[in-house]
């Protein structure tokens, strides 16, 4: 009896070690080897590539309205996946009002993508669509030809895996900082 015990413990100590100590340390340095961005959340200085950020219009292409980020004194806090509304709520029928009366104020069509929130309320994507309709708001603001701001969306376009996995996106954040350095070449 006393040695089925010390083999129990024994085993347990061994895949203690095995899937608690030495898999996950592998998996970590086969992910900071290979994939060092991607493993430290895609961080660059405005922000990470991962999470949706909050973008005022029109004078910035827009992302989905999730409004993740709540603060609670000094600290911001990130909500993902809480309290989302049902597809019956009345809740969710006036924040998709609310946010489509706001787009047309800014002169943008409303869009799906522009009005809703996603599952995770962090999904920093939208649409090539999503972001064509706001074209004419932003070169109207910005004085930018609507071609140079439809060349901009091409270029960080984002297609369907293989063809056919996926959908074709766009992240909001890499082409507001391209919108960025157009402004800027545009004003000099």
């Amino acid at each position: 009896m006393i040695s089925n015990i010390k083999r129990s413990i024994l085993s347990c100590v061994i895949l203690l070690i095995l899937c608690g100590l030495i898999y996950p340390l592998i998996g970590t340095g086969i992910g900071q080897a290979l994939f060092h961005f991607q493993a430290n959340g895609s961080q660059i200085k405005q922000g990470s590539m991962l999470i949706e950020q909050n973008w005022k219009g029109p004078q910035w292409f827009q992302g989905r309205n999730d409004g993740s980020v709540i603060t609670l004194g000094p600290d911001k806090v990130l909500i993902s996946g809480t309290n989302q509304p049902g597809p019956r709520s009345k809740q969710l029928e006036q924040s998709v009002v609310q946010r489509a009366q706001q787009l047309i104020k800014e002169g943008i069509i409303p869009a799906n993508d522009l009005v809703t929130t996603s599952g995770s309320l962090l999904d920093p994507d939208i649409s090539v669509h999503d972001a064509n309709v706001q074209v004419p708001a932003i070169a109207k603001y910005h004085h930018i030809k609507s071609s140079a701001l439809y060349s901009l969306i091409k270029q960080v376009t984002v297609h369907k895996q293989f063809g056919f996995l996926g959908n074709t996106y766009i992240n909001v954040l890499e082409l507001n900082i391209k919108l960025s350095h157009l402004i800027k070449t545009v004003k000099k």
